[in-house]
């Protein structure tokens, strides 16, 4: 990085509310957010929005005539957006970039519209435009009267952090100096979670935390999904009213063996670290907030990449999803989320099941990793105001 970047607001909604008030309480506490439910014509766990969100959802749905027709992962985004874009104090800024990623996009809409053409034979007219990936970025756009530039973008589970790192990188080039990155992920129907069992990946014991994030002693897999979208509004200069700044990124894709591989040692999220690290001094890392998405692993190479990292110097780790839930794209923008949140108020958020380390004596500088099929990793370093 050129220099650093800042973090003026947070927009999300996920299993742990919305404002960031509800959301520092819900990881103060012990309790975890996932439920089981019936998808289809089997139970899985997941962990979905409070009720009293999804109902704000709902309004917002009917504002417009045409976001009737919009799929929820656009809604999610475009309602984080909103609270971001008020919170930051830019409602007056039209020169915004918008870069705004999901991993399976318009799920519950495409596979609507794809039960009916097999019923039918015929495509509905919105078929097309309210499932094309673009969707989420130009309607947020559209809703916010923006005038900069707007993309999206997949990277599977990396998708989010990504999105940091293009809007830095668009930032730096001088195209604007200030920029909403997230992801948002609607993906919790009977589809997703099937293919998520086929893999073998999936939670399926009745356990006080169906998901087992960095439980190091588990033997079996215990990923289980959110819904949530995350977005962060970025701009290049400090301010009063910025809430910590980016010091660092990094990124890498290793060789696969098969399409969901990961090496054993995550020598993608090797690289990724150091590459965010950059010169700083390794015992100046005070915590990762890692990806742990509660499989065997998953959970394993992360933990060894960072001790290949560190060595001796290994930080604090803690992880989000045994709360939460995998959110997909939004799940890197959640852990950069929970990382500023550990800076602010200065309190390390542990695992309760797991004993994989203690807090840290200081936060001052915290790791947020994200990988993804493909073996595509990020790590961003996001640094005490």
């Amino acid at each position: 990085m050129k220099s650093p970047v800042f973090i003026s607001s947070f927009g999300s909604v996920s299993a742990l509310g919305q404002s960031p008030a509800e959301i520092w309480s819900n990881y103060k506490n012990q309790k975890h957010f996932i439920t089981k439910k019936l998808f289809g014509k089997a139970e899985a766990f997941a962990a979905f929005l409070p009720e009293n969100l999804k109902a704000e959802i709902e309004s917002l749905r009917n504002e417009n005539t045409n976001y009737k027709k919009l799929d929820d992962s656009v809604l999610f985004a475009t309602f984080s957006a909103r609270k971001a874009i008020k919170v930051a104090g830019w409602e007056s800024e039209k020169n915004i970039g918008v870069n705004i990623g999901s991993s399976r996009g318009a799920t519950g809409l495409f596979e609507k519209y794809h039960k009916e053409f097999i019923e039918t034979g015929k495509a509905a007219t919105q078929a097309s435009p309210s499932t094309t990936l673009g969707n989420i970025s130009s309607w947020v756009s559209q809703d916010l009267q923006n005038e900069g530039p707007e993309f999206s973008h997949s990277v599977t589970c990396s998708t989010g952090l990504h999105s940091v790192v293009n809007s830095i990188a668009w930032m730096q080039a001088g195209f604007t100096d200030k920029f909403l990155a997230g992801g948002s992920e609607a993906a919790l129907t009977p589809f997703t979670i099937a293919q998520m069992k086929a893999m073998k990946i999936y939670a399926s014991e009745d356990l006080d935390f169906p998901c087992r994030a960095l439980d190091m002693e588990k033997t079996r897999n215990s990923m289980v999904l959110g819904e949530a979208a995350g977005i962060l509004a970025l701009q290049d200069k400090n301010s009063e009213k910025t809430i910590a700044k980016i010091t660092g990124i990094g990124y890498a894709t290793e060789t696969l063996k098969h399409s969901v591989s990961i090496s054993e040692k995550g020598e993608s999220l090797q690289k990724a670290m150091k590459m965010a690290i950059g010169e700083k001094e390794l015992s100046e890392i005070d915590a990762v907030v890692m990806h742990a998405p509660g499989t065997l692993k998953g959970d394993l190479s992360e933990v060894n990449a960072i001790k290949a990292v560190f060595g001796e110097n290994t930080p604090a780790m803690t992880s989000n999803k045994w709360k939460l839930g995998h959110t997909f794209a939004a799940s890197g923008i959640l852990n950069l989320e929970l990382a500023v949140l550990m800076l602010q108020h200065q309190e390390f958020i542990e695992v309760p099941f797991s004993e994989i380390s203690e807090a840290p004596a200081r936060l001052e500088n915290i790791l947020v990793n994200a990988v993804g099929f493909g073996g595509n990793a990020v790590s961003i370093l996001v640094s005490k105001k």
